[in-house]
């Protein structure tokens, strides 16, 4: 499977109202802690690799309502957009795949913090973040089965964002790891 997903630094207010007038579906905010891991054999900032164990509860907090996944970024396909091959699996337990992971060697980089909140919108899926000690940003990604759909599917993500008043041009494409650790 191929994320495709374009991020530009934005107001989260701002972009809410322009959602609204064009008659988005709002799905939700959640809040997430990301813990980023370095490998012992490879490293993955210099590979453009990711992997990470993302702590996942309803805003405001319900434990009732927490999830814990297990991800894997590949590097990036192309310089259009931060499109990848992406593996996720859902994780019983935080703290034991944590200690699986410190056991093999994997030591923890970084932590990210953000609200996040949903939307869908011409097929895509909208999250108004805001990134803790980095800044507010929107994200618009819709995933791929084939490599052949990636063009075409970035090319309407970016006619939805100009829908919203949001240039491509502002594109970010570092992590929310990356602005956090290189605004250290």
């Amino acid at each position: 499977m191929y994320e495709v997903e374009i991020k530009v630094p934005a107001s989260v207010d701002r972009t809410r109202e322009r959602l609204v007038d064009a008659g988005a579906d709002r799905r939700g905010r959640r809040r997430q802690r990301d813990v980023y891991y370095d490998a012992p054999h490879r490293a993955f900032a210099e590979t453009d690799e990711a992997l990470r164990i993302r702590h996942e509860t309803a805003s405001p907090a319900e434990s009732a309502d927490a999830s814990t996944r297990l991800t894997y970024k590949g590097p990036r396909l192309d310089t259009a957009s931060k499109t990848r091959v992406e593996h996720e699996t859902a994780v019983a337990d935080a703290d034991e795949l944590a200690d699986v992971l410190d056991r093999l060697g994997f030591e923890p980089a970084a932590t990210v913090e953000k609200q996040r909140e949903y939307w869908t919108l011409d097929g895509f899926t909208l999250t108004l973040d805001v990134v803790s000690d980095v800044g507010e940003f929107v994200e618009i990604e819709r995933a791929v089965e084939d490599a052949d759909a990636i063009d075409e599917t970035r090319a309407a993500a970016v006619q939805t964002l100009a829908r919203l008043d949001l240039d491509v041009d502002d594109q970010v494409t570092t992590s929310y790891l990356e602005l956090l650790v290189d605004g250290d």
